[in-house]
């Protein structure tokens, strides 16, 4: 049961950063695509990040 939740996690990390990825031209960002995209379930808490994470997103 537990390695189940911890697929599901890694699974649900490794989704929300690849659409991250893949919307980062919408973004205000013009560099750090890498660092971004790994760092973004700490990054979200600043509010100029979760803006741009939510344009992101959207694509």
């Amino acid at each position: 049961m537990v390695n189940l939740l911890i697929i599901a996690l890694v699974v649900g990390y490794v989704g929300v950063a690849w659409k991250f990825w893949s919307g980062f031209q919408r973004t205000s960002f013009s560099q750090g695509r890498i660092y971004l995209g790994l760092l973004w379930p700490v990054l979200v808490l600043n509010p100029s990040y979760r803006q741009n994470f939510r344009k992101a997103l959207k694509g």
